[in-house]
């Protein structure tokens, strides 16, 4: 009997302990696409999310766990990895995705569970339309299409455009969408608006009626390997137009897959570079961390806007006092000018941060950052 009550006194220690050690973590889940289509990008996003982590790794007193999930760039499997986080691993709050799609899908599942999301790269508007829980670290795709339009237009004066767009893809169909709308808006001629589908490898036909159609800049918004494949057919077949593409683009393979074609292409991404003037505060601390944890590899903004998410649920956390979803929730919809990479960073009432959008060049192989560029809306 003595031996039971002292066996049952043990696994009541035990049970207590384990208790007080679950409250004293905060878990916060992390789904991207580390395999398949997008990898790339959520390998990226994901390794911004650990250097945040190393660098404040606890909040309130508590230790702060992340739990990553892969949604392997697939719609269902996003839904799947977000309700994994919730169900199972009974996160706090949770961050992503790249890739609007995969963000929509994700999105649904932590809405009607009432867990906080905030997005890394997913610049779809739809992806916060409507939702109490889902934010975001970047802008939306009707500032950015609108900014690379006013850009052609205004600063390269540019008054002929097309488009070359992908019609499986909602960040592709809505960047098209609101570059188009802008650059009309401005007194820009749209001379043809061409369409090609996830996987394609040959674009030479749409490609020619482009060419035929002698515009002065092509927007492709695409990902990165499809969007340099694109550059590459459209200098073999002869173009001399200049090609834009958006934030997808904003990848070290997009040069290595297109080689000297990609020489002059320009897109829009977040206003963050590791050479840009006059860099912030937040900005030259997330540099410096980076440097001295990688030191033969360059940063990227996808590495910043996960960087960010994860800052962004940190400030929330602290000015809550709480890292209850509600209070959570509560304090990201109060965001207003918290310093980051990317600038101080409001969210807005559609849970959008505001920021200018950043342009890029490709010269002589190298991404050189020229600067900002505020949308003529």
């Amino acid at each position: 009997m003595r031996l039971m009550k002292i066996l049952g006194a043990c696994a009541l220690s035990l049970l207590m302990a384990g208790t007080a050690l679950a409250e004293d973590v905060i878990k916060i889940g992390v789904y991207l696409p580390l395999t398949g289509q997008n990898a790339f990008g959520g390998q990226l996003e994901l390794e911004g999310i650990k250097l945040a982590h190393a660098e404040v790794g606890e909040v309130l007193g508590k230790k702060v766990e992340l739990v990553v999930a892969d949604n392997k760039s697939e719609k269902v499997e996003a839904a799947n990895a977000v309700k994994r986080l919730i169900e199972k691993d009974k996160v706090a709050a949770i961050i992503g995705t790249y890739g609007s799609s995969l963000a929509m899908a994700g999105g649904e599942v932590a809405e009607k569970a009432g867990i906080p999301v905030m997005g890394t790269s997913c610049t779809n508007p739809l992806v916060t339309e409507g939702k109490k829980y889902y934010f975001r670290a970047c802008f939306i795709d009707p500032y950015q299409g609108a900014a690379a339009a006013t850009y052609v237009f205004r600063d390269l004066g540019f008054k002929r455009a097309a488009i070359l767009k992908d019609v499986a893809s909602d960040y592709g169909i809505g960047l098209a969408n609101f570059f188009k709308k802008s650059f009309k808006k401005l007194g820009g001629e749209i001379v043809s608006d061409m369409k090609y589908a996830s996987g394609d490898q040959d674009f030479t036909a749409q490609l020619t009626e482009i060419i035929s159609q002698k515009p002065d800049v092509l927007f492709i918004p695409a990902y990165f390997a499809e969007g340099a494949i694109i550059m590459k057919q459209a200098r073999e077949l002869g173009a001399t137009f200049r090609i834009m593409g958006a934030d997808a683009m904003d990848n070290p393979d997009t040069v290595a897959i297109a080689g000297q074609a990609a020489e002059g292409f320009l897109h829009t991404t977040f206003p963050y570079d590791e050479k840009m003037p006059n860099m912030n505060p937040a900005a030259k601390k997330f540099t410096e961390n980076w440097k001295a944890a990688h030191p033969d590899k360059a940063t990227n903004v996808n590495v910043a806007l996960g960087y960010s998410a994860y800052m962004l649920f940190m400030d929330a956390i602290k000015r809550a006092g709480s890292a209850e979803p509600e209070a959570i929730t509560k304090a990201l919809a109060q965001t207003k000018d918290m310093p980051s990479v990317t600038g101080n960073l409001t969210l807005n009432a559609s849970h959008d941060a505001e920021m200018p959008v950043g342009i890029i060049e490709i010269k002589n192989g190298q991404r050189v950052f020229l600067g900002t560029v505020v949308p003529a809306l």
